[in-house]
């Protein structure tokens, strides 16, 4: 809750400021606030759902198991649902595609079509939510590349770099919305009294001297020897290539790709999930490169930062299908670049 001292000329609502960087584009004709508006109203409905976890009966599994092999989780399927819903008779969209489902959703026949593309992952972390640990929502915005009728499955699959605008939601101890529309990363905090998104991080920058990695140790069996080597670099246990030691960074891995972002965003970091080389479902990374990576790689490059396949930018990527799968390191740019710095030097016979 707000505090009452708190000068009502300063609050920003997240419509007012999403119609303030409109303004600032005088061929602006609002469609984007508005799609944008309606994303955030669908993070108020998931998260009036996910803080009543424990006392609706939206815990546990749907029975099912969705495109990417995994068991839907019934939180995961009402999100997922909650958002095509908001945004499928809009006008505002020509076609959209979910983590959830193996093609892409086309708008319903009766509805107009618009200029926009929406891809999402409705709820990330979703094997977090029967121990009430964080979890969060992806979104990436792009202009639609087909000239009329509806939309393609092209309209999806478009380079990182061509993002109109992208965020995300992390529901947790309070909900925050993070995006970013190409003019700096905002973040702001639903006051759970008045049912809005304020403005709490205004120009968020990742800070320059890092505090936190972020992976999942227990799958270092199955990584390269440069992925091993970069992990120990970071633990202050192996030297760096010129043959100095850096001071250690401090583990925190959650289990959602959200949430850990979240916290390398404000306090510094890198997260990274690399290449299995064992499992062959992973071989080629975990992460969905259209509508996990590339939109994070997008608010990470707006806050000071970077991303990486461990060999290429991500925003550069051109995927060929809608649950491509790729390696990622995202994060402070020094980390990052030294990552691929490792990679270069111990797994050349690897490539």
């Amino acid at each position: 809750m707000l505090k009452q001292s708190i000068d009502q000329d300063k609050i920003m609502t997240i419509e007012r400021h999403i119609f303030d960087e409109q303004q600032s584009h005088p061929e602006a004709t609002g469609v984007l606030t508005s799609l944008l508006y309606d994303i955030a109203l669908a993070g108020k409905v998931i998260a009036s759902q996910t803080s009543r976890g424990g006392l609706a009966e939206i815990l546990g599994k749907t029975g099912t198991t969705n495109i990417q092999g995994e068991e839907v989780m019934k939180l995961d399927d009402l999100a997922d649902r909650m958002i095509y819903r908001l945004n499928d008779h809009t006008g505002r969209l020509a076609v959209m595609a979910s983590e959830e489902r193996e093609d892409i959703l086309p708008v319903s026949p009766g509805y107009p079509l618009g200029k926009y593309v929406l891809l999402y992952d409705p709820l990330d972390g979703s094997s977090n939510i029967d121990y009430n640990v964080s979890i969060g929502t992806i979104f990436a915005i792009y202009n639609r590349k087909s000239e009329g009728g509806p939309g393609t499955l092209e309209d999806c699959l478009q380079k990182g770099r061509s993002l109109v605008a992208s965020g995300y939601l992390v529901y947790g101890a309070s909900t925050m919305l993070v995006y970013t529309s190409g003019m700096g990363v905002h973040g702001f905090t639903l006051d759970p009294i008045v049912g809005e998104f304020l403005l709490t991080h205004p120009y968020i920058r990742i800070p320059e001297v890092p505090k936190y990695y972020s992976v999942n140790q227990g799958y270092e069996r199955y990584w390269s020897e440069g992925i091993s080597r970069f992990t120990k670099y970071l633990q202050g246990d192996e030297a760096d290539l010129d043959g100095t030691f850096r001071k250690g960074l401090s583990l925190r891995y959650i289990g959602s790709m959200v949430a850990d972002f979240h916290r390398n965003l404000l306090g510094g970091g890198v997260f990274y999930y690399p290449a299995d080389s064992k499992d062959p479902r992973y071989t080629s990374g975990k992460l969905r490169l259209a509508y996990e990576s590339a939109p994070m790689a997008f608010i990470t490059e707006q806050a000071g930062g970077t991303s990486s396949n461990g060999s290429q930018n991500i925003l550069d990527l051109q995927p060929d299908s809608l649950h491509q799968r790729t390696p990622l390191f995202i994060g402070n740019r020094e980390l990052v670049e030294k990552a691929e710095a490792f990679i270069r030097k111990y797994d050349k016979q690897e490539k």
